[in-house]
């Protein structure tokens, strides 16, 4: 959420931010709509101080017995008794008018972010890894997978419909390893505290991170009008909503394990085989909650912590710095780690780690205050996938793949696998 009082300060700066984003300028009118919320507003204030001047004379006219300027002005009084209460509904639809416009406006883009429409524009940062060059031609994961026996998106359909699938046997205990890997990483060296969050929310907890109003249609919703979390960002940034919290408390650092709802409603079409992308998938969610001078660092941090796995995993992978267009609704900078996939011969989004800024911050009322002071501020709020377990899982199968179709396991999550090296039919 925007703060309009920024918006009146500098609008042709807002309006700039918003084009990198591809949007039309909106200040003018925001402007336009706050001017008649403080009008109104002023408008209550002076009929409300004019009223209570009023209603002590008239005590003094009931007490005097003075009839004609009692009658008179009681009468007044209830002009601005009325004046008052369509002052208070003209506030309050303009208010209310005016944060629905700015809800549904994406975070803007931090300096230094490269201007572009799409993944086009994104700007590689660097490397880590070479791609194993195979001496025979490598198969997908969806091959390997059932030619294991392991994975099963025909049974998994049968049950559910597209863009699901049925892991078995070893091939589920590697999930299993990765994500146990990656939570012991993050909380024992990485500083993160574990979290096992709920996987249903409400209305205010998917607008707090930005899901809502606008990306309803990407989510799943149950019939009692929760909602099922489309990553752990939701519930675990949600846990500092409504809230002061003291400055020594920060930063704030959490990481889940959870599986994640997506309607993909926005991607028809799009890696329809196999396990890119998926109504229901695991993923290990990094969160941090810091204060504004602090959050540009904990965003390198935070890449850094993602960059780990990957490393220790030995899957080859690159940084890339996202364009104003291609980036998400609350982030304000965001760095995506793409992985090596063999199959495809090119690098796919396994995490991605955003600076929200105060954003997200501003829509759930989550500050902080500073010792010694009295004015509470806005929290700084960033998030990132340390990694997507399924994309993890799918980039160690197809660069682990050994030329019979079976596939080995990097040494880091043999201890995970009760020793196993091998993964066989």
């Amino acid at each position: 959420m925007h703060d309009i009082k920024l918006v009146r300060d500098n609008p042709e700066a807002f309006d700039q931010g918003l084009a990198l984003r591809g949007l039309e300028p909106q200040s003018s009118q925001l402007i336009a709509l706050d001017t008649q919320r403080r009008e109104a507003l002023t408008r209550q204030q002076e009929a409300e101080t004019e009223r209570n001047a009023l209603s002590k004379q008239i005590g003094k006219a009931k007490a005097s017995g003075d009839e004609d300027a009692f009658n008179r002005l009681r009468t007044e009084v209830d002009r601005l008794k009325t004046v008052l209460e369509e002052a208070g509904q003209q506030a309050r639809h303009f208010d209310e008018t005016l944060s629905q416009h700015l809800a549904a406006l994406p975070n803007l883009p931090e300096e230094g972010v490269p201007a572009g429409e799409d993944e086009a524009g994104n700007v590689e940062q660097r490397r880590w890894g070479d791609p194993r060059a195979f001496d025979f031609e490598p198969k997908d994961h969806v091959d390997l997978g059932e030619g294991l026996g392991q994975m099963d998106f025909e049974g998994a359909a049968a049950l559910s419909g597209a863009r699901f699938v049925a892991l078995k046997g070893p091939l589920a205990r590697l999930e299993r390893a990765l994500a146990q890997f990656m939570l012991d990483l993050h909380t024992s060296e990485h500083g993160y505290l574990e979290v096992s969050p709920p996987y249903m929310v409400r209305d205010e907890a998917m607008f707090g991170t930005g899901q809502l109003p606008k990306f309803a249609d990407d989510l799943f919703r149950t019939t009692d009008h929760r909602w099922l979390i489309p990553t752990a960002e939701v519930p675990l940034t949600n846990l500092a909503r409504e809230a002061i919290h003291p400055e020594s408390a920060l930063p704030m650092r959490m990481t889940a394990h959870t599986p994640c709802f997506r309607a993909e409603a926005g991607s028809a079409g799009r890696d329809t085989r196999g396990m890119i992308r998926m109504h229901q998938f695991h993923k290990v969610e990094m969160v941090a909650i810091t204060s504004p001078d602090e959050s540009a660092a904990e965003l390198e941090r935070m890449t850094g912590c993602a960059e780990k796995v990957l490393q220790l995993l030995g899957l080859p992978y690159r940084v890339m710095l996202l364009c104003s267009g291609d980036m998400g609704f609350s982030a304000k900078r965001t760095y995506d780690l793409e992985v090596w996939v063999p199959s495809q011969k090119s690098y796919r989004e396994i995490s991605s780690c955003s600076n929200c800024g105060d954003f997200q911050a501003r829509r759930m009322n989550a500050r902080f205050r500073k010792e010694g002071e009295k004015r509470p501020l806005f929290l700084h709020t960033l998030n990132g996938s340390g990694v997507a377990t399924g994309r993890a899982l799918l980039a160690v199968m197809e660069n682990y793949q050994n030329a019979d179709g079976s596939i080995t396991v990097p040494d880091v999550l043999r201890p995970y696998m009760g020793g196993v090296e091998v993964l066989g039919a």
